[in-house]
């Protein structure tokens, strides 16, 4: 059985700012359902998640959105990388791998 994961607000961030530089423009939907599909459906992303984020990283100049026209000829809200956001997202990356690591080794030392 598939259960939800919380997602903490840093970790929603940096997946936030990698899903839009390797896909480009997106809105909103398809940023949760591309997370959710590389998660193998283990990480669901309600809008009161992932709107606050999107309008957090917004105002950090991270990313920048405008309006357009969806696939089904909705108004939705597309949001870019900016160039500080790339520029974030290689130093979260570089943060995210080196805790990754000291954890591992907790975890095996503690075996």
């Amino acid at each position: 059985m598939k259960t939800h994961s919380e997602v903490l607000q840093g970790t929603l961030d940096l997946m936030v700012l990698k899903t839009l530089d390797t896909l480009g423009a997106m809105h909103g939907y398809g940023i949760a359902q591309r997370i959710q599909q590389i998660s193998q459906d283990v990480l669901f992303l309600n809008q009161g998640t992932l709107y606050p984020a999107l309008l957090r990283l917004e105002q950090r100049g991270w990313i920048h959105s405008e309006w357009g026209v969806s696939d089904n000829h909705r108004k939705a809200k597309y949001y870019s990388l900016t160039k500080a956001g790339r520029k974030q997202l290689r130093e979260e990356t570089a943060d995210w791998q080196r805790m990754s690591a000291i954890i591992n080794r907790l975890l095996e030392a503690a075996g």
